[in-house]
C-alpha cells in the first residue's frame, strides 16, 4: 500500500524580525542529518526567509540532488477562527483587530494546505515529502490528521526544528508518529520558539 510520509518542521530559531539565527541553522543542519537515511523526494518550504533558509540548510544534509521548492501554502497563516461561542475566553484577545476578509483567506490557504499535501499517493509508490513551515500551519495539519474540530489547532505549539510525523494511507485514516519531536537537538537547542519557563 503506497504511503505519504510527511515529515513537518518549524523554521529554525529566528531574530525579532524573522531572520534565521545561527543556532536556527544548525538546528536546521540536525534535523537534516537526523532525515539524511531516508528516501526524500523533496523539500518543501513557506516562501518567508526563516523557512526558506532552514529548508536549504537542512536539504544540504540530504542525499545529493534533493529537490527544494516553494510552496505557498506552507505560509505563516491563521487557519481558522473561531466564532464566539467556539472561542475559549482566554484567546478572545488574540484574535481582536482581524477581520472578515483575513479570516476567510487564512482559512482558504489552510484548505489548499490539507488538500495539497495532507492525502495518501495518488500513485502506487511511496512519498517521503519534507515540509518546512510554522507553528500554525503545524498545528491545522496536526488538527486535520485527528479530525478534530477545526478551532482545536489553537494550543498546538511547536519548537524550532521539532519534527512531527504523519503518515497517509489510501481509505484509512491519518496515522500520527510523532509530534514536536527535538532528540536531533542538544539541549541548548531545544524548546526554543516557546516562552522561556522551566522544562522537562
Amino acid at each position: 500500500m503506497a504511503t505519504r510520509y510527511l515529515y513537518i518542521a518549524r523554521h529554525g530559531a529566528a531574530d525579532p524580525f524573522g531572520e534565521l539565527t545561527d543556532a536556527g541553522r544548525e538546528q536546521a543542519r540536525l534535523l537534516g542529518r537526523r532525515l539524511a537515511h531516508l528516501p526524500i523526494d523533496g523539500v518543501w518550504h513557506s516562501p518567508l526567509p526563516r523557512a526558506r533558509i532552514s529548508a536549504r540548510e537542512l536539504a544540504a544534509q540530504l542525499r545529493a540532488g534533493t529537490p527544494v521548492g516553494e510552496a505557498g501554502e506552507l505560509v505563516d497563516h491563521v487557519p481558522y477562527v473561531p466564532p464566539p461561542d467556539e472561542l475559549p475566553q482566554p484567546w478572545k484577545p488574540f484574535f481582536d483587530g482581524g477581520d472578515a476578509r483575513e479570516a476567510a483567506e487564512g482559512n482558504r490557504t489552510a484548505r489548499h494546505l490539507t488538500a495539497r499535501f495532507a492525502t495518501a499517493p495518488d500513485r502506487g509508490r511511496d512519498v517521503h515529502e519534507v515540509l518546512v513551515t510554522h507553528a500554525y500551519p503545524i498545528a491545522w495539519l496536526i488538527r486535520d490528521a485527528l479530525s478534530a474540530p477545526p478551532a482545536r489547532w489553537l494550543g498546538l505549539s511547536s519548537a524550532n526544528t521539532g519534527l512531527t510525523v504523519i503518515e497517509y494511507r489510501p481509505g484509512l485514516p491519518p496515522s500520527m508518529v510523532m509530534f514536536n519531536d527535538m532528540t536531533h537537538l542538544p539541549a541548548e537547542l531545544r524548546w526554543t520558539g516557546f516562552p522561556r519557563m522551566e522544562r522537562p
